[in-house]
This record gives structure tokens, sequence and C-alpha cells, in this order.
């Protein structure tokens, strides 16, 4: 019993040490801890995003947080919290609102429930390449009105980030519209998706992201409108063997601020902050071009066949989606959509 007792306290005694070991090593976020103490900061940036930092786009809040705690020589933490620590986008935008956060990245999808201005970055076949992202967020006329879009929310938008083109990852290959007709294509739930795939008469099931890899596995979708990235990075691939180069939009994560707050800051800080937003922004869009020919090229040496629509189908799919531009140009102000359109339509030419 002696023994036995003393063999019980000795494993009372390195269990918990052995449990702390293994749940530092499984925390997915462990490569990206700070290697200094915020608590010593006088002030905080809490900054939220659903996604998982080894998407570029991503990643880019702890390159923030990192730039700033150096540049604000500690006074400024950036406490980024991705993989939906602080709740669905949804709950997170109420809380950005209210200031209970002072930061989101929020997807480009959901971003038209903030303003209908900030819809035209989800709309089809507008800023639909990296080379007319660039050109929409270097000019002025274009970037301006986006960046003021949610002024009356109390927010601004202080830069964006990428993770991608738009395209079918499917179970069976989806080579012309014919074949898309017959797809059940999961969306997500935001305005702009729903009224595209209904202006292209396509079947679609709007769901919650967590819910898609079983909802594939089960056949209850056998289609997913996303990006290369996200499909591979995601696994996605590994049910859904197929993916159609659609690339009718990109897949943004727009970062939005509470002008309430920054306000408050003192002005270096505000100035830090905005600076290294915008710094490790540009460098992130840059780094989202190589991810996505990186996860392209690891996803077909895993078996992924990769398809393009004929120019023709293409032409199809523009011309039935121009209602839809038509309907978000009320909303988002006819002489906007225009000039962003014209601006993007030269750099279409240029290519």
């Amino acid at each position: 019993m002696k023994k036995l007792f003393t063999t019980m306290l000795l494993l009372s005694l390195c269990l918990p040490g052995a449990l702390l070991a293994a749940t530092e090593k499984k925390s997915p976020l462990a490569a990206w801890q700070a290697d200094f103490n915020p608590k010593t900061a006088e002030y905080t940036y809490i900054l939220s995003n659903v996604s998982h930092p080894v998407i570029e786009g991503v990643a880019v809040g702890y390159a923030i947080r990192d730039q700033v705690w150096k540049k604000s020589d500690g006074r400024l933490y950036v406490d980024f919290r991705p993989l939906s620590q602080m709740g669905g986008e949804k709950d997170v935008l109420a809380k950005l609102k209210l200031g209970a956060i002072q930061g989101m990245m929020i997807s480009s999808v959901a971003a038209a429930n903030v303003s209908d201005l900030l819809g035209i970055v989800n709309l089809p076949f507008v800023v639909d390449t990296f080379d007319k992202l660039d050109t929409f967020r270097n000019t002025q006329e274009t970037w301006k009105p986006f960046a003021n879009g949610a002024l009356r929310q109390g927010l601004i938008v202080a830069d964006i980030t990428g993770y991608g083109p738009y395209g079918w990852a499917t179970t069976t290959p989806v080579k012309t519209i014919d074949d898309a007709q017959q797809t059940n294509f999961r969306i997500a739930q935001a305005p702009v998706n729903t009224d595209i795939y209904k202006a292209w008469k396509l079947k679609f099931t709007v769901m919650p992201w967590p819910d898609v890899a079983q909802a594939l596995q089960t056949g209850v979708i056998t289609g997913l409108d996303h990006t290369a990235i996200v499909c591979n990075i995601t696994k996605k691939f590994t049910i859904a063997k197929s993916f159609t180069e659609l690339n009718y939009a990109q897949g943004l994560f727009v970062h939005l601020v509470n002008k309430r707050w920054l306000q408050r800051l003192p002005q270096d800080l505000q100035d830090i902050l905005l600076g290294v937003i915008a710094e490790e922004s540009k460098k992130s869009r840059a780094a989202t071009r190589v991810q996505h020919q990186e996860q392209i090229k690891k996803a077909k040496e895993s078996g992924v066949k990769f398809i393009t629509l004929s120019d023709s189908d293409i032409a199809t799919l523009k011309k039935m989606a121009e209602p839809v531009l038509q309907k978000w140009r009320a909303k988002i102000g006819p002489e906007y959509l225009e000039t962003v359109r014209k601006t993007l339509g030269r750099q279409e030419l240029v290519q």
C-alpha cells in the first residue's frame, strides 16, 4: 500500500506537467507567440480574425503586432486573435462597433453586411485579379471611398489583405456551365454571393464554414465556392478533387478599426498603427500571390485537377451577372462603381 501510495503521489505531481506540455505542443498558434512581454504596454489594440495564420492574409496580424511594438517602443500592443477566438464574424462585428474590441479583419464576403459600399470588392468580375486588386488599392479615386465606406458605422477601413481568387472546388469535375448546373454549391452567408448565384441560375446552399467538411463528405453539397489557398490548406481537396478556376473575385480580409478608439490614441501612436498596417498589408498582398501558386502546385501534386472554363462560358457568366452589378450600383453609388469599373477595365487592357 505504501508503494502504491508513493506511485500515485508521483503521478499526481507529474501528470499536470505532462498534460500542460501536451497542450502547448498541440497549440495551433505556438509558432506565432510574441517574444516580448505585452503587459508593459500603455495601450492595447485587440484585432480579431476567423481564419488560421498559415494563410498569408491572416498572418499579417502577427507582423503588425511585432512592428507596432517595435516602432512604438512597447507603448502599443496589438493583441491579435485569429481562429475565431473572439467569436464568429457577426458577433465580432457587433463587439467592434461597441468598442469592446478595437479591430477586425473581416472577410470580403461579409463586408457588405457592414456597408453596401464595401460589397464592391465581392461583385463578379470587378476586382477579380491580383493586378486589379493592387490598382484598386493604390488609386485614390478607387481606394478613398472604400476606406471611408464604413464611417457611418463608426469604423475606418485601414487596409486589405487576401486569400486568393475564388473558384469552384467540386466532387465531380465542372468543365462547363452545364456541369455547374448539376452541382449544389456551398456559398457564404453574404448578400452579394446570394445575388450572384441566383443570377447564374445555379443551385446553392448557404452554410456556415464549420459545416462544410461533413456536408461535402455526405454529399449534401457537391461544390464549394472558395479559393484554392483555403481549399488546400483546410484539406477540402481531400474530398473535392477538382477545382474550376473561375476567378470572378478576390478573397479579401478588410481591416476595420473602431474610429472612436483610434482617435483617443495619442497622435504618434495613431500614425504608427495605421502606417504599419499599410506597410505590412502591402507585403502580405505580395506574399498571397506567391502562396496562391504554391498551394496550386501542392494541390496538383496531390492529385487535384484544375480546370478552366471556355472563354464563351466566362462571357456568358459575365452577361448573366450584369443585373447583379446594376442592383448593387444603386446601393454602392453609380458614380463610384463606374469609376472602379473604368479604372480596373484599363488595367485589364494592360494585362
